[in-house]
Order: C-alpha cells, then sequence, then structure tokens
C-alpha cells in the first residue's frame, strides 16, 4: 500500500467507488478527485478524497483509515462530512461548521456540486438543487450565530423565510 497519505486516501476512494456512477453518468471518483484538486494541504486533499466513502460505500468504516495512518483529525473530519441517516440536513451543516477541516472541505464538495454541466440535460430539479447548494454555501459561511436570508431551524426542520420552502 503507498505510504503517502494523499496516495492511500485515493486508494481508499478508488475501491470505495467503484463501479459508482454520478448524476451525469461519469464515474463517481472523479468526483472526489475533483473536489481534492479544489482544497489546500495535504490534510485538506485527503479529507476532499474520503469524504464521500463512508456514506456511498459500505466497503470502509473509520478505523480502516486510522489503521492505514491517516491523521486522527482527518478521520475526524470524515465520520463530520458523513451525514447521519436520520439527520435533517441543516443539523448536519451545523455538524459540519463545528469542525474547519470539515467546513472548508465540505465548502468545496458543494462548490463541486453547484456545476451544473456536468449532467447532460439538467432539469428544473437539477437546477432547483444548485439554488439548495448555494443556501447551503451561504449556510457555512455565515457566523454559527447568524442565519442567512431568513433560514430558521427549529427541531430540525427548516424554512426560508416567506418561502414556503421547508426541509
Amino acid at each position: 500500500m503507498p505510504n503517502d497519505l494523499v496516495e492511500v486516501a485515493i486508494e481508499f476512494a478508488l475501491q470505495a467507488h467503484e463501479g459508482q456512477l454520478d448524476k451525469g453518468g461519469m464515474d463517481f471518483v472523479l468526483h472526489p478527485l475533483t473536489v481534492a484538486s479544489l482544497v489546500e494541504g495535504e490534510e485538506e486533499m485527503v479529507v476532499a478524497l474520503l469524504h464521500d466513502v463512508l456514506e456511498k460505500s459500505e466497503k470502509f468504516e473509520a478505523d480502516d483509515f486510522s489503521a492505514a495512518g491517516i491523521p486522527d483529525e482527518c478521520v475526524e473530519a470524515v465520520e463530520i462530512l458523513t451525514k447521519k441517516e436520520d439527520e435533517g440536513y441543516y443539523a448536519y451543516l451545523e455538524r459540519v461548521k463545528s469542525n474547519e477541516l470539515a467546513t472548508k472541505v465540505k465548502l468545496a464538495d458543494l462548490k463541486h456540486n453547484c456545476d451544473i454541466s456536468r449532467i447532460k440535460n439538467p432539469s428544473d430539479e437539477d437546477k432547483a438543487m444548485v439554488e439548495k447548494y448555494l443556501e447551503y454555501i451561504e449556510f457555512l459561511k455565515a457566523p454559527s450565530e447568524k442565519k442567512p436570508r431568513g433560514i430558521r431551524i427549529s427541531q430540525d426542520k427548516v424554512s426560508l423565510g416567506g418561502s414556503g420552502l421547508k426541509f
């Protein structure tokens, strides 16, 4: 197994996402590779490469990363970036926001998700998701005590001020 941390993370990503395709029909592993290209530093790259491994694959657990020499702070950030099944999205983002490394990677992840050119003939639903991603970016960048554009969070339900939209 490679001993460079980025190479180790690439190996995990390649194995975890083998055979998976994104919404545009491309190999899914291109997503974490692209996210890694949008961040700086080895730790951010490692976390970017691993950010979907636990959520989108059942091949690995966080302990596997530790056993391969991935630093604890990277493993912790990956675990934070792994949305829990029963977790509301804004509660998840609050958790992400609690960790600087996870926040930097999630912002890069959302930036890449906003690239609708990856999808041939994007639907109205795809376009609406880009709007949601932009809201999520704004939320992550806002100070914790302030919620942007009328976003209200209560009991894991979110509404966008006056829009009638609830998540």
